[in-house]
């Protein structure tokens, strides 16, 4: 379990990482895997360390939980073999009550992954297409492989971890072009002011959302003149987490950074959750009842329904 707000539990089938960049410079989980050290969570501290023994830990789990992947490293590190994180994903597909959360500071990786794993399943869906009979083309299994090409999986999230504009603007856009069901940011810490105004809603290139007025439900909007144009706005982040640093020698995070950055987010109806505004400003960092009223915000992704497998294989979804 854990007492990170935003999910229920952590599963870590790697632990250890290397720094990329300056919000991993007090990073919480070098600190505690360096403390705990030869113990049998942390057996070679903060180096890179496989546990296939975990992998399929989220299987035998019944309550239904929100799972934060690897919060003691980087599922995307270039030291984990790609087998590996296959195995991951196929049991994060399996274990559908659950959703995972996954972030990264490293999005390119995660974009090729992404990318091949899906394509190797729109190749797996269009063999059907040439089977002999109607029958054999229609089949459960042919409706759900095409199911399966089509959609990403429902309960695995995806997000990048972003501490300034600099890092922001190199990992966002990789987020934004893998194919995930839920794509999201963590801001924390956040170490310097962030413009999200072109990720939260991206808006179509022939006119720029003018004249679209407000976004439909779906995320879409009335044709523009354009014929070539399917509306007005498309779907950017789905969600976005904002924190400042905690731990000892934690920096400051400026409170407009943060209040900026919940407004934006409001304004376009992206869900926000303010997970705590840093060690910096005392003990109740983390109590939302002390948080300035602009920022006592803690909301989720809006999810679609998921079908079941059976609606799938009988052409109900």
């Amino acid at each position: 379990m854990t007492s990170i707000e935003w999910t229920d539990r952590v599963w870590n089938p790697t632990t250890g990482c290397t720094r990329v960049s300056s919000g991993c410079d007090r990073c919480y989980a070098e600190n505690i895997s360096r403390r705990f050290a030869g113990s049998t969570a942390f057996p070679n501290g903060f180096e890179l360390t496989l546990h296939p023994e975990r992998i399929e830990d989220p299987l035998s789990w019944r309550k239904p939980s929100r799972v934060f992947v690897n919060s003691m490293s980087d599922l995307f590190h270039t030291d984990v073999p790609t087998a590996f994180v296959h195995h991951v994903f196929d049991v994060m597909e399996r274990a559908t009550d659950h959703q995972f959360q996954i972030l990264t500071k490293r999005p390119g990786p995660m974009k090729s992954f992404i990318t091949a794993r899906e394509a190797a399943k729109t190749a797996y869906a269009a063999k059907f297409d040439h089977c002999p009979t109607p029958q054999m083309r229609d089949s459960p299994a042919a409706r759900q492989a095409r199911y399966r090409a089509a959609n990403p999986p429902a309960n695995i999230w995806l997000g990048v971890s972003v501490e300034d504009q600099k890092t922001a603007d190199l990992r966002i856009p990789q987020l934004l072009a893998t194919p995930a069901a839920v794509r999201f940011i963590s801001a924390e810490p956040l170490l310097g002011p962030l413009d999200l105004s072109e990720v939260l809603l991206q808006r179509c290139p022939c006119c720029h959302g003018e004249g679209h007025g407000e976004p439909f439900d779906d995320g879409g909007c009335g044709p523009c003149d354009d014929a070539g144009c399917d509306g007005g706005f498309t779907r950017g982040l789905d969600w976005v987490i904002v924190g400042g640093e905690s731990g000892p020698g934690a920096r400051p995070m400026d409170l407009a950074w943060a209040k900026d950055l919940t407004t934006a987010c409001r304004q376009d109806h992206v869900p926000v959750f303010v997970k705590q505004l840093g060690s910096s400003r005392g003990r109740d960092h983390k109590d939302i009842e002390r948080f300035p009223k602009a920022l006592q915000h803690r909301q989720f992704p809006r999810l679609a329904p998921v079908p079941t497998a059976t609606a799938v294989m009988a052409g109900r979804a």
